[in-house]
């Protein structure tokens, strides 16, 4: 019997994100939904690069040009027309989308031609050279001022509230997060894996190879152009920055943060790394920094990235039994809380000691004394000891909670390498081991 493209489990699930997506504008301020809209525009770009990158194994390094082109797109459907548009507002998506697919099928087909590290340079070359275009073909992308346009009515609505545009935005979210969930169930999904896996085995059995990658790429940039429309609807305005190359380091990052071999993963890290972006950025000004140490970390310790966690837990859990992981978790979880703690503390001390305001205070200080630092709502003296020894003692509890993770760990696998050995065991060797049992 054939299974079903999608499980009733997967269904349920779906419905149940839904649903509480659905629900999200009651619980949120106003401020939070228009941060909820970019959570969900960055997490539709994540999953559109995922489909090339980590489905396909092509890792692209200029993905904002398919971004920019199908915001850029939308913004002249919406003032075409005299300002009227080319398509009602909720339909401008489809604009982004063919604007994505046109130029991401012309890009693909010269990226495609190489692969490795010679397509990831192809990519951001064609990425640099339209951010470099970009400002200077004022009459198509409105110079360093960008092109605004507005949103009009249509089907009953107004659009002129931030409710009726996250609902927008979350209706062709879902839509398009579907249509990617299904074509990885497709036969034509199953060979874009084989692009991953074995493109050499594809070529043999026959496959076009170039022209599947050009495929994927070009549905890739689509999906891509379709997060840049949304992007454009919410924000009414385009600006060459879309093009950015710290755009397209962006969406790599989220992507193998949340985890490249599930598919909800880089729709996880997106969502993760943008609120922690609106979270963090007003209450430091190492918020960039702590992003980096974040994937660097993810990368050394996570491979499969924070989506990959469950899985991990669920594997230990039917390894060990959830008796023996738990106090495993436990000291995972306290070394994760308290290296973070001292990590937090140390990188604000010093950004706090090497800022310029600060070293202006220092010079005007008397026989060159430094002046206390306000963190955490008292002041500490940067000369003093105890102002590192905290740092110092969290990091080391941390790190010493990490050596007792591992040490317990390596004694689960031993007992049950032990435990297997002892089965395993020739029953004549039993035999000699225990003369007593014999007849």
């Amino acid at each position: 019997m054939r299974p079903a493209i999608v499980s009733l489990r997967a269904l349920a699930l779906a419905a149940t994100g839904a649903a509480l997506l659905a629900a999200l504008p009651f619980l949120l301020t106003q401020g939070l939904l228009n941060a909820a809209i970019q959570i969900l525009i960055a997490a539709l770009f994540a999953s559109a690069y995922n489909l090339l990158c980590g489905q396909a194994g092509m890792l692209s390094f200029g993905h904002a040009a398919y971004f920019g082109v199908g915001a850029f797109g939308t913004v002249h459907a919406m003032n075409a027309v005299g300002g009227a548009g080319l398509l009602p507002t909720p339909l401008l998506p489809l604009a982004g989308a063919a604007c994505g697919l046109v130029f991401g099928a012309v890009a693909g087909w010269f990226a495609t031609q190489r692969s490795g590290t010679y397509f990831a340079m192809i990519t951001l070359a064609i990425a640099e050279l339209v951010h470099s275009l970009a400002p200077h073909l004022k009459g198509l992308f409105g110079g360093e001022a960008g092109v605004s346009t507005m949103r009009m009515p249509a089907w009953g609505l107004d659009f002129g509230s931030t409710l009726q545009v996250y609902y927008l935005t979350l209706a062709w979210v879902l839509v398009s997060m579907g249509l990617l969930y299904l074509y990885t169930r497709t036969p034509l999904g199953r060979l874009t894996f084989g692009l991953r896996e074995n493109s050499h085995r594809l070529r043999f059995l026959g496959y076009n190879v170039h022209g599947l990658g050009m495929l994927v790429f070009a549905l890739s940039a689509m999906f891509a152009g379709v997060a840049g429309s949304l992007q454009v609807v919410s924000n009414e305005s385009a600006n060459y920055v879309v093009f950015d190359p710290a755009l397209s380091a962006a969406v790599v990052l989220n992507t193998y943060i949340g985890g490249v071999k599930v598919f909800l993963g880089p729709a996880l890290g997106a969502a993760l790394m943008t609120f922690f972006g609106y979270a963090v950025s007003d209450l430091t000004q190492s918020w960039l920094l702590y992003q980096g140490i974040f994937f660097v970390l993810v990368m050394m310790f996570m491979p499969s990235g924070l989506a990959g966690l469950g899985g991990t837990t669920a594997r230990l859990r039917q390894r060990f039994g959830l008796a023996r992981i738990v106090p495993l978790v436990a000291l995972s979880v306290g070394a994760a809380v308290l290296l973070s703690l001292g990590g937090t503390f140390a990188i604000e001390m010093l950004q706090r000691v090497f800022s310029q305001d600060y070293r202006a205070m220092a010079r005007l200080q008397p026989a060159g004394a430094w002046p206390p630092l306000q963190f955490l709502g008292r002041a500490w003296l940067p000369a003093a000891f105890a102002t590192w020894a905290v740092p110092a003692a969290l990091l080391a509890s941390g790190a010493w909670l990490a050596h007792l993770a591992r040490q317990r760990l390596r004694a689960l696998a031993d007992a049950e390498s032990a435990s297997a050995a002892g089965a395993n065991a020739h029953p004549s060797t039993r035999l000699a081991a225990h003369p007593e049992g014999t007849a």
